[in-house]
């Protein structure tokens, strides 16, 4: 989409209805690691906004709404034009919350609902539409989700960096915090030079999972209904709850790593990143103004 198509999508009400998925995104403020984190200000705008409109940028996404359980962060989001739905609190996942709007009165009519991260200011925009492609089309998936190739060996080995077994039709084999797939070479501990000389002659190339995923909405449903797997409370990563229910999952190579925001540090880091922060203040310039 052009800059001025953009902008004439964004000068109306933010979460208008159009053709597409349903974009939503979970944000709750009780965060252990980081309270308030979804109005964390960053280039002078909440986090959340950022997320926001850079959803409803992918030209696959139709609408976007906001699930949250906190007044504040619904308040800050029809503040700047967009739209947020009222959930309950007891949820134990952001899948679990997604699915609630699915299942409600927004998540009529769609056929597909994408779960974008609220911690994840800088999401691009065509990686969003390449992950929702393969649902739209008859026959495809129940879900898909988006990943990188590994950067480094160190993170091949850390257990908070989520790998993913790909098959040779593009999808998901296995979703894991260890080494996988797993160079027989490496055995033992695995440090220096023995990790450098298995990273580099390891194929295909290890991929690191983002946490993006998008849904047949009926799926959605369906997989939140159903309790937690042996799998997905082993490895504590509920994506395995759907592929030992048989879900296909899709896994999309993106174009661009998101840099997600944890902890406070996390975003000290973007905001003390001077050509980032000053892209991303221009970029704020040319928002429209929608508030009325």
């Amino acid at each position: 989409m052009s800059p001025a198509g953009r902008r004439r999508r964004e000068e109306g009400t933010l979460g208008r209805r159009l053709s597409g998925a349903l974009a939503v995104i979970p944000a709750r403020w009780a965060s252990t690691r980081f309270p308030g984190k979804p109005l964390a200000a960053l280039a002078g705008r909440p986090m959340i906004e950022h997320v926001y409109r850079r959803a409803l940028r992918a030209e696959r996404v139709g609408r976007v709404v906001v699930a949250t359980d906190d007044e504040r962060i619904a308040r800050a989001v029809r503040a700047f034009g967009g739209e947020a739905v009222m959930t309950r609190s007891s949820h134990p996942s952001g899948t679990d919350r997604v699915a609630e709007v699915a299942a409600g009165p927004a998540g009529e009519g769609a056929r597909v609902v994408a779960n974008v991260q609220g911690d994840e200011p800088l999401i691009c925009p065509e990686d969003i539409d390449r992950a929702l492609a393969p649902l739209l089309e008859e026959g495809g998936p129940e879900m898909s989700t988006l990943a990188v190739p590994l950067a480094a060996p160190e993170d091949f080995l850390d257990p908070n960096v989520v790998k993913v077994v790909v098959g040779g039709k593009g999808d998901a084999l296995y979703f894991s915090r260890a080494p996988v797939p797993h160079p027989r070479d490496l055995a033992g501990p695995a440090s220096g030079e023995a990790l450098r000389r298995a990273w580099a002659a390891l194929a295909p190339r290890p991929l690191r999972h983002l946490g993006f995923y998008a849904y047949r909405r009926d799926y959605l449903i369906r997989l939140a209904g159903l309790p937690p797997t042996p799998l997905e409370r082993a490895e504590r990563l509920e994506q395995l709850r759907a592929l030992e229910d048989g879900a296909r999952i899709r896994v999309v190579e993106a174009a661009r790593d998101a840099a997600g925001v944890d902890v406070p540090e996390d975003l000290a880091r973007l905001e003390a990143d001077l050509r980032l922060r000053s892209a991303l203040e221009e970029e704020v310039r040319r928002w429209p103004s929608t508030s009325s």
